[in-house]
């Protein structure tokens, strides 16, 4: 792995709007490429910590000098439900308006570079098939980089040689801002609700995810899952897909725990203990077939794949107490990823709560029997609880998770409950930053909880 050329962009202009997380970064990178950088963000603070580390500030709605592209910052609107003033400018201008994910596959082969890339998207388990797929990847041997979506923005990820692969998440978001960019083996997962007020309704959100495939050529991999009905509607529109299901017959499928394909069984998934449900049977049968589509051998794959560490905020078990264990799953953002952890247990005290996604937990109702109680926080709570009162489902309002988990707590004991599962089904910025800032404080809870109580009976 290098770093880029520090000539690669020079006497060429950017604009950056939006400096976090996404955005800083890939200013530092274009500055560090020889490019001509301008950035904007609608934070004064965030100005001036971009200032000081030396990036030109200067807001594009405003004219001056046109640059080549802009990049937004994948949460800035470009058109739905309002569009930003950075955009609209961009747009009246003819200025295309990118995704760093677009830019960096154009620096990349800029420098005469032949890595392949790597995309995979979905509403849900993207993360953890990216990580999977880099994991496996990066034990075998081959140059890895992974980001996107997940962890480092792209434009900030490292040159690789000619054998090496990026492995990038894809939101919505960035799929619908790229115009380049083309995927040696790319991957759809599945498709429920979400985002809709930015795509504007499901077939916005459907074609967004989509472009996953876009510039494909006939030698490259499309993998897609079909255990829902909007994915295997696309998948009836590709070319030759390779199917993927966590559960039913496929290309590559899980039948119970064993993953396996048309030649037959190729893991037993009980050997892989961060991989827990069928949901995950489907993100570790996309990640086989990506593997093997960017050259890995079955021994490989099935080498590697049981040694992988999981993520952050899926299904991480954070603390067990006299018994209970407490499972932060904060990245369960929606029903249908809710749905997924909710499945993996027999009886379990549910915390659940922030902000409401289109239907709520109504499409939860077939496992409400599992639910001993639940704990309900968030702007959304009342609603949450008017859904559970009406299937007959024990339940607190706490507010907060500061008060939840202790109460989940003294119900999973009085009811011999062994899991105490935070899956929220809802977004978390009624309270939180995000969702990993919503686990982290879970998962402070229920350590120091364990701790405090340590020699209680």
């Amino acid at each position: 792995m290098n770093a880029f050329p520090a000539t690669l962009f020079a006497g060429e202009a950017f604009a950056i709007v939006g400096l976090g997380r996404n955005g800083l970064p890939v200013a530092r990178a274009l500055r560090a490429m020889g490019a001509d950088v301008t950035a904007w963000d609608d934070s004064e603070s965030a100005r001036q910590t971009a200032a000081a580390q030396g990036v030109a500030i200067a807001n594009p709605a405003e004219g001056g000098q046109t640059p080549r592209a802009i990049i937004l910052s994948p949460g800035i609107p470009h058109l739905r439900p309002r569009i930003h003033p950075a955009a609209a400018w961009a747009r009246a201008n003819d200025v295309p308006i990118l995704s760093d994910a677009d830019i960096l596959f154009q620096a990349v082969r800029r420098t005469g570079s032949r890595a392949r890339f790597a995309g995979i998207t979905g509403t849900n388990g993207k993360s953890t098939t990216t990580a999977l797929l880099a994991h496996i990847l990066a034990a075998s041997g081959v140059p890895t980089a992974a980001g996107g979506n997940l962890g480092t923005p792209s434009l900030a990820l490292p040159l690789l040689p000619d054998h090496g692969v990026y492995v990038l998440e894809m939101s919505s978001y960035m799929l619908e801002r790229v115009s380049s960019l083309r995927f040696d083996a790319a991957a759809m997962l599945n498709l429920s609700p979400d985002h809709i007020d930015r795509h504007g309704d499901m077939a916005g959100y459907a074609a967004a995810k989509r472009q996953v495939f876009a510039r494909q050529r006939a030698n490259d991999t499309a993998v897609i899952g079909i255990d829902d009905p909007l994915s295997q509607a696309m998948a009836a529109g590709l070319p030759a897909p390779v199917t993927v299901s966590g559960f039913q017959p496929a290309d590559i499928w899980g039948a119970g725990r064993i993953l396996r394909d048309r030649l037959g069984p190729i893991l037993d998934l009980a050997t892989c203990p961060t991989l827990p449900g069928a949901h995950n049977a489907q993100n570790a049968a996309a990640a086989v077939a990506l593997a093997g589509a960017l050259g890995l051998s079955r021994g490989d794959i099935t080498r590697h794949m049981p040694s992988y560490p999981g993520l952050p905020h899926r299904q991480q078990l954070v603390a067990t107490h006299h018994g209970i264990a407490f499972v932060n799953d904060s990245k369960a953002t929606n029903a249908d990823a809710a749905a997924r952890a909710l499945g993996c247990y027999e009886k379990l005290v549910w915390i659940a709560g922030g902000q409401a996604k289109e239907g709520g937990i109504a499409p939860l109702a077939e496992f409400f029997p599992r639910i001993a109680h639940a704990m309900l926080i968030g702007q959304d709570a009342p609603a949450l609880a008017a859904t559970l009162a009406a299937h007959g489902v024990p339940h607190t309002m706490t507010e907060t998770l500061d008060a939840a988990l202790p109460a989940a707590y003294e119900v999973a004991r009085a009811t011999g409950t062994p899991t105490v599962l935070l899956s929220p089904a809802c977004a978390s910025f009624d309270q939180f930053s995000g969702f990993d800032a919503r686990g982290d404080r879970f998962a402070a809870l229920a350590r120091e909880l364990a701790h405090a109580r340590d020699g209680v009976p």
